[in-house]
């Protein structure tokens, strides 16, 4: 099996031998690169040798993986393979690891803040393999949780000096550690541990993965969104570290931009929008009424048209074209008894509105829509729909009424 060196937050440069090659993908007796596992992404970096002829050779490994049956933990290159049984240098992406490690121990510390808010706040699933990491909770949280989440990690790691302790304990003495969650894996286990300057532990966990040695160096942790997923799950993503850092200094420069365009202080920008949005709430009404008076003058000034039989009483039809979709409901309501309209658009959408007891607007729209190839439905008095080929419905709805008894 491959040895690991990788839980050494320095060890970015280390010597080992190629045991095995497959493809693009070589086996080391020894690596510094991370394995993807347990929501953390893979390290990447870059092995170094001497060829046979003497000259520097290099490949770039663009992800690790480790073979559980095996052990082995497989490197995927591109460019030259190294030969087997060949030593080779290795070196991590010392920025790769560490946006990981400040997203792997903030996904820790935010779960216990969690947990410290509410003890049912219990870890379904984690992803930190991009900026945005997501953790799953059961025990359904609110927003107010929430809040009180990121609120209680951000002052703790602003007020106390949290430093990382890893031992590897045999698994009999685990009841002796308050581990937040029972550990996946057996024997010894490696144990993650952010512990106070007076020796009291703020999180627990068995873990494989990569951490900063302060907790503080994790901050800021920013929780972005919450969002139900599955039955009693709900899913926080967040951001941390430098990554959170560079999305919080983003957020505030477009809101500055904005409020400079809105001649307001950053810190009056909410109440801008707020009234910017009522009044465009207040237009958009007044917008309405004057296409629904626009839609009903148009309707009223249409010419009618008398068609039967329907029963033993004629329909009053009146057709008429609109410039916009969003006067066809209120030509088509508010009729005087016995009346009919038929309204169009240049769009393509149509209905029928019905004011007769004997005419079923529903019945006469979807043998006019199937006639034109459109799609649609609606109840005995007012019926929507839309069709590629308006000349055609209206010619269905004239022959539907000549027919309809």
């Amino acid at each position: 099996m491959t040895r690991a060196l990788y839980h050494g937050s320095h060890d970015l440069l280390f010597t080992a031998h190629v045991m095995h090659a497959a493809g693009q993908e070589v086996a080391l007796d020894a690596t510094a690169l991370y394995p993807e596992a347990g929501g953390q992404a893979a390290d990447t970096g870059t092995l170094r040798w001497t060829g046979a002829d003497g000259e520097p050779r290099a490949a770039t490994v663009t992800h690790s993986r480790q073979e559980k049956a095996t052990g082995l933990i497989w490197h995927a290159l591109t460019g030259d393979v190294h030969p087997v049984g060949m030593p080779v240098k290795g070196e991590v992406d010392a920025a790769r690891r560490w946006r990981h490690s400040q997203r792997h121990s903030a996904e820790h510390l935010l779960a216990q803040a969690f947990v410290r808010v509410n003890p049912a706040f219990t870890v379904d699933a984690v992803n930190m393999t991009g900026p945005e990491c997501t953790l799953d909770l059961r025990g359904d949280p609110a927003e107010l949780h929430v809040r009180a989440a990121e609120t209680l990690l951000r002052e703790t790691l602003g007020r106390t000096d949290l430093t990382l302790e890893t031992p590897v304990v045999p698994d009999h003495d685990l009841p002796r550690y308050p581990l937040r969650r029972a550990p996946k894996v057996s024997g010894n286990v490696r144990l993650v541990i952010f512990r106070d300057g007076q020796g009291e532990p703020f999180d627990v966990s068995a873990c494989g993965g990569t951490h900063v040695p302060r907790a503080s160096m994790a901050a800021p942790v920013v929780i972005l969104r919450t969002e139900r997923v599955r039955g009693g799950v709900t899913r926080v993503t967040f951001m941390a570290g430098e990554e959170a850092g560079a999305h919080l200094s983003g957020v505030y420069a477009g809101a500055r931009r904005l409020a400079a365009g809105f001649s307001v202080p950053v810190e009056r920008l909410p109440e801008r929008v707020e009234a910017l949005t009522a009044e465009r709430a207040a237009l958009a009404a007044q917008v309405d009424a004057l296409h629904a008076a626009h839609a009903r003058t148009l309707r009223d000034a249409a010419p009618t048209e008398v068609h039967g039989p329907v029963t033993l009483r004629p329909v009053t039809l009146r057709l008429v074209t609109l410039p916009d979709p969003a006067g066809l409901l209120p030509a088509l309501t508010d009729l005087t008894t016995g009346e009919v309209v038929v309204a169009v658009t240049d769009a393509g959408r149509v209905g029928i509105g019905s004011a007769h007891p004997d005419l079923n607007a529903a019945g006469v729209l979807r043998a006019a829509l199937t006639a034109s190839g459109g799609k649609g439905g609606g109840r005995p008095d007012l019926a929507q729909g839309s069709t590629p080929d308006v000349a055609a419905f209206t010619r269905a709805v004239r022959g539907a009424l000549l027919t309809t008894a």
